[in-house]
Order: structure tokens, then C-alpha cells, then sequence
């Protein structure tokens, strides 16, 4: 029996797309400045800018027909409330990462240090959950930007869509400090051109120049009473602009030394410009009496405003689309190494912890791209359907982190100067500041979790249950995950004494599937190991099976080939049926199954040949006490040279030759 190999044709295709193998003494090369930083894991709490004050004038536009245009002024209380509780989450946060002295320090982290496995499991599943739905959102808006520029793309937002998260998926594989490079300046010319339209907007405005924006068609799909239920459901929304403030804290070990104060720093930075410009924007809608519209976002009003339909109108809706694409780049970033964390805790699959040939996680990027390309696809790249499963994974994983970060100073509260306390996997060395620290951590995680019930209550209905529902769904797969690999390691475990490994006899089978210089390969293999072996074939065509005698006794001439009927043409279960027997003849031995394969250097060739041998590898492996060997026999088409003395011979020639031969023994009688 022989199976084909595939070679190596796409690894050149696999260079230049990702590039280069990098040597693992290179990571620490690979490390991010404080600006490349903040463009890496900042740039989707800025994009959410872009949407944020959108999602609450949607909220509101629900009550704009009790209330009237005024309605859209409590756009502005709302978003100084919510710019206060990012204020106390970036102090928290900052605390944390000082605290973790340079160390990864996200709600996973934390949750497990301080909490327990299954906080750590629960804050595990929303960040996985975060950072899909974070590229499903990022690149669903930033392509809802480019069909408000550009409306001949209405309608094909899906498969553009995907185009991005392909894309984005190529860069990242490339290693974060290259697509740290490549997206360091779409992110800060986002900065700086919001920054310009927000000033040229606030100049216009104080000099009386500003004009309320024109030809937009506002969109409310409900109409209700003006309420408090109403007003938390805007501000629930609007805290979408809060989205992307744990991913500095995940990626802490990406940045250069010294990690923490660098960390802090950006993660600073990125406080103050997500609260400048989303207040801005909020500000400015307001004065342009910008609306909810399903043809035009409140950006493109706004620059449409600031400067008419000219240049610097398409300079900052091309900024907005850039920066909503690639602030899925932060969920690339810190998706991998989430799941590494998880996994490498075994509560996911440990392949998603190993590294890839660019000192990547491979199998989390494109996890990540699957998961999110699904999540366009099923909700057809609308920002607004998939805005209610977003933010609440997001405040959970708030207030799981905040909640950690009390119990860690309530531990260090007993500690004396000088002492330290083993916490999870870290140590929390005395702090002389621990009450302040407690205090601000306390207020997060107290605003946190408001928030988070505000969402749940607010948006259970509009698709908030999902989240509800998948969190916990994951949290069973962690469980089922880790039970897995405790039973295994239970099964694999020695004893404490000394183990003395001991011989048994072996009883090796050779299979046999046609006679040729694969073949000659595996019997020199099985007549190296010094056993007696057993030549195998199974007759699943009887055409065949003749001609494969025939060979056997002329060109290999050693042990008597067996031959297995198989009347229903079946290859694997005439094998795996001998091979029982021999079991059972031989309780105490192990039987070695060796079969070849062939190596092919083309796809088209391998595709031309078949691969039997898999099924009958998977079944063998399933069986005790079997051990299957594989042989591989290096098949290069320009090493063959073709000759027609050199040809195989088939069926008919096989008879014809075996019918002169018969003859002539006959002529060779009567003579005699």
C-alpha cells in the first residue's frame, strides 16, 4: 500500500505573502515602540469614534417624534457621562499594568491570578468574543463608510467585507511589528485629519460661519416615549466608544523595555485622544444638526459640513474607512495571544499556542478571520445588528479585571513592608499606596458592572442574548477541553517508581499493492530491522491481484505473499482483520504494519493518485499493541527515464507471456 505526500510547491507563494521564517532569538526584536504601540492596540478604541456617537442618536431618533429635534441635545450629557467612565477605566488601567511591572495583564490574566479558574474562563470567552465581534463591527463600518461615498457598493458590503478580513489576515500573519508598521499611518493620519475637521468645524462655529447640514433623510425604526429606559439604551450604545481599552493591557509583552511605564504611557495617549474625539464628534453633530441616516454617517455630515463636498471631505471619509478597517488590527493582535493564554492552560486546543514561522499565533489569526467572516456573513456587514452583541463582553471583562485587581490589594493590605504574596501564577510584592489603589480599582469595577447591566437590560432583546448565551456555551467548550487533556495526562502519567521498559516479540506485515521500486524500498526497510516479515496483499481486483503475484515471484522472490479475499472490494477491513488475528495469536507481541508512500513534487501529480493508506493508517493506529511505519519512496518525474523495455507490464501481457511459457513447456513434453 502507498500514499502520496504533499510537497513542498507553496512554500515560495507562502514567502512572499507572509514572508520570511523568523529565528525565535528574534522576538525580542520584534517588539513595538510607544507610537507603533498605539497604533497597533489603540486603533479600535479610536475607530469607535467613528460609530459611537451614531449608535446614540440612532437610540434617540426612536423618541424624535414625541420629543422633536431637541431629542438629539441629550447626545451631549451622555457622552460627558461616558467620557468620565473612561477616565476611570484608563486610571485603572494604567494601575493594572503598573502593577503587572510588564507583565500581560488583560482580564484573562487577571481573572486567573485573583479570581479563579472559572472568572478566568468566563473573562476568556468574552475577550474571545470581543475581538471577533471587534473585526465583524471595525470592517462592516469602515465598508459602510465607503458605500456613503461611494453608493455603487450598496448592496455588495458583504463580499467586500470579506475582501478586508482576507487582507487584514495576510498583514497580521506577517508578524506584529511589520503590520504595526504598515498601520501606524493610517491610524495617526485618522488623528490628525478628525482633529482638523473638529477644529475647522469649532472655527466655523464661533466665527458664524457653520451651517446646519442638508439633503439627509433620518431614519427611526421605532417610535417611543422619551424615558430613562430610552436614555440608558443610548448610553449603552454610545459605550461602544469604550470598546478596545483592554487590548493595551493584553499586549504589555509586545512593547520595549521597560514594558509597564511604556504600556501605561500609550495606553494614557489613547485615553485622551478616544476622549477628545468622541466628544468633539458628539459636540459637532449637535451643531450641524447631524441625523441617523441609513445613506449618510453622522462623519460624512459632519465633514460635509466642515468643508463642502471638496478635497478635504474625501480626505476624511477615506481616514474614517481606513481607520474602521484597520482597527480590526487590535483583535488581530490580541486575539492570538488570548487564545495562547487560554490554551496553553489547556481550556482550547494547545496547537493555538505555538507560535508561527513569522513569531506569530497562526492558528489564532485565522481562527479569528473565520469566526468574523461568519459573523459578516450571517448578519450581512450591518454595524447596527451587530452592535448590540458587542459591548457587553466587553464591560464584563471590565469588571472581571477590576474585580481581580480588589482582591489583589486586599491581599497585599496584609502584607508588611518588604513582603510579598503569590497570587495565581504572579506575585503581588507590598504596596504603601494600596488604598488608593483599591479605591480606583473599586470604582472601576463598581462603574463596570453597571455598565455591563445597563447592556444586558437595555439590549437583551435587540441581540444581547446571544452574547449571553455564547459566553457560557464557551466557558462548557473550556471545561470539556480541559477535562480532555486532564484524562489524558491521567492515562499517560508513571507511576513514582522507576520504570524498567521491557522487549516483546514483534510480528511485522508488509502491505503489498503493486510490485515496483516503492516496493523494493519497503522490503530492503523491513529486512533492515531484523524480524521476520510478512508480504500482504488484498485482493479487491482479481485483475490485478494475478499481475502482483506474477512480479512478487519474479522481481522480489522473498516470502510467500499472502493474499487477502476481499469479495465486497474492501481495502481496509481485510487488513484490519488479519491483523486482529495475529493479535490474538500472539497476545504478549507487536505487530508492525509497514507500507509505502509516495512522494510527489506536484500538486497535479498527487491529485492523480489515490490515498488509500489513510484509512487504513487511521484504523490500525485505533488498535493496541499495532504499530504502523511509514516509508516514503521520492517520486521526481525528471528522474525517470521512460524506456519501453522499462515500462510496467499490464494484465494482458502478464497472460500472454504466462500462455507462451505454457506452450512451450507443452512442445517441451511431447519432445521429451
Amino acid at each position: 500500500m502507498s500514499r502520496v505526500l504533499p510537497g513542498t510547491s507553496l512554500e515560495p507563494i507562502k514567502h512572499v505573502l507572509i514572508g520570511r521564517p523568523l529565528r525565535t532569538e528574534e522576538a525580542p526584536h520584534q517588539a513595538v515602540s510607544n507610537p507603533v504601540g498605539l497604533a497597533v492596540f489603540a486603533s479600535d478604541a479610536l475607530s469607535s469614534t467613528a460609530y459611537a456617537t451614531q449608535e446614540i442618536l440612532v437610540v434617540l431618533a426612536s423618541a424624535f417624534a414625541v420629543a422633536g429635534v431637541g431629542v438629539f441635545r441629550l447626545s451631549i450629557p451622555i457622552a460627558m457621562a461616558i467620557a468620565a467612565v473612561l477616565t476611570v477605566l484608563i486610571v485603572s488601567y494604567r494601575q493594572t499594568i503598573k502593577a503587572y511591572n510588564g507583565a500581560s495583564c488583560g482580564a484573562y490574566v487577571v481573572s486567573r491570578d485573583n479570581l479563579g479558574v472559572l472568572p478566568s474562563q468566563i473573562a476568556g470567552a468574552a475577550l474571545l468574543v470581543d475581538y471577533v465581534l471587534t473585526v465583524a463591527v471595525s470592517i462592516s463600518s469602515g465598508v459602510d463608510q465607503v458605500a456613503s461615498a461611494i453608493p455603487v457598493l450598496r448592496g455588495r458590503e458583504v463580499l467586500v467585507a470579506l475582501a478586508a478580513v482576507l487582507g487584514m489576515t495576510i498583514i497580521n500573519l506577517r508578524g506584529v511589528k511589520e503590520s504595526g508598521r504598515i498601520f501606524a499611518v493610517p491610524t495617526y493620519f485618522f488623528v490628525g485629519m478628525t482633529l482638523f475637521t473638529l477644529a475647522t468645524g469649532a472655527f466655523k462655529f464661533f466665527t458664524g460661519q457653520l451651517t446646519p447640514v442638508e439633503n439627509v433623510h433620518m431614519v427611526a425604526h421605532t417610535a417611543e416615549p422619551l424615558g430613562w429606559f430610552l436614555i440608558l439604551y443610548a448610553f449603552s450604545s454610545g459605550c461602544t466608544a469604550l470598546t478596545g481599552i483592554e487590548a493595551i493591557s493584553d499586549g504589555v509583552q509586545n512593547f520595549k523595555e521597560p514594558r509597564g511605564r511604556n504600556a501605561a504611557k500609550t495606553i494614557g495617549v489613547m485615553g485622551l485622544l478616544l476622549g477628545t474625539l468622541f466628544l468633539g464628534i458628539t459636540l459637532l453633530a449637535n451643531q450641524v444638526q447631524a441625523v441617523p441616516s441609513e445613506e449618510e454617517t453622522i462623519i460624512s455630515q459632519i465633514a460635509r459640513s466642515a468643508f463642502g463636498s471638496g478635497v478635504f471631505y474625501g480626505l476624511q471619509i477615506a481616514a474614517t474607512t481606513i481607520i474602521l478597517i484597520m482597527a480590526a488590527n487590535t483583535a488581530y493582535a490580541d486575539f492570538p495571544r488570548i487564545a495562547a493564554f487560554v490554551a496553553s492552560d489547556s481550556f482550547l486546543p494547545r496547537q493555538l499556542a505555538i507560535r508561527g514561522s513569522r513569531l506569530v499565533y497562526s492558528g489564532g489569526i485565522v481562527t479569528l478571520a473565520i469566526a468574523a467572516s461568519l459573523l459578516i456573513i450571517v448578519f450581512n456587514a450591518r454595524t447596527t445588528a451587530l452592535i448590540p452583541l458587542y459591548a457587553i463582553g466587553v464591560f464584563m471583562c471590565f469588571t472581571l479585571s477590576q474585580a481581580g485587581m480588589v482582591r489583589r490589594w486586599l491581599e497585599v493590605s496584609r502584607l508588611k513592608p518588604g513582603e510579598s504574596v503569590k497570587m495565581g501564577q504572579s506575585i503581588a510584592p507590598y504596596d504603601a499606596h494600596w488604598r488608593r489603589n483599591l479605591l480606583i480599582n473599586g470604582l472601576g469595577a463598581v462603574l463596570a458592572f453597571v455598565v455591563m447591566v445597563i447592556f444586558a437590560v437595555t439590549k437583551f432583546t435587540h441581540g444581547a442574548w446571544i452574547t449571553l448565551f455564547v459566553i457560557p456555551a464557551m466557558v462548557f467548550v473550556f471545561s470539556r477541553v480541559h477535562l480532555h487533556y486532564r484524562n489524558v495526562a491521567r492515562i499517560l502519567s508513571l507511576s513514582k517508581e522507576r520504570v524498567k521498559p521491557t522487549p516483546h516479540p514483534v510480528k511485522t506485515i508488509v502491505l503489498v499493492d503493486d510490485v515496483h521500486r516503492g516496493t523494493v524500498r519497503v522490503v530492503d526497510f523491513a529486512k533492515s530491522l531484523g524480524n521476520k516479515w510478512t508480504p500482504v496483499h488484498v485482493d479487491y481486483n482479481d485483475r490485478k491481484t494475478h499481475v502482483v503475484q506474477q512480479k512478487w515471484r519474479e522481481r522480489i522472490g522473498e516470502g510467500e505473499l499472502v493474499i487477502l479475499p476481499s469479495p465486497y472490494r474492501r481495502l481496509v477491513e481485510p487488513i484490519v482483520d488479519y491483523v486482529q488475528k495475529e493479535l490474538d495469536a500472539n497476545p504478549n507481541a507487536f505487530v508492525h504494519v509497514i507500507m509505502g508512500q509516495l512522494v510527489m513534487d506536484t500538486p497535479w501529480a498527487r491529485a492523480l493518485h489515490s490515498n488509500n493508506s489513510l484509512g487504513i493508517m487511521s484504523r490500525l493506529q485505533s488498535m493496541d499493541r499495532v504499530i504502523v511505519t511509514d516509508v516514503p519512496y521520492q517520486l521526481h518525474a525528471e528522474d525517470v527515464e521512460l524506456y519501453p523495455e522499462n515500462e510496467p507490464e499490464d494484465y494482458e501481457q502478464v497472460k500472454q507471456r504466462e500462455q507462451q511459457q505454457r506452450e512451450a513447456e507443452t512442445i517441451e513434453s511431447a519432445i521429451g
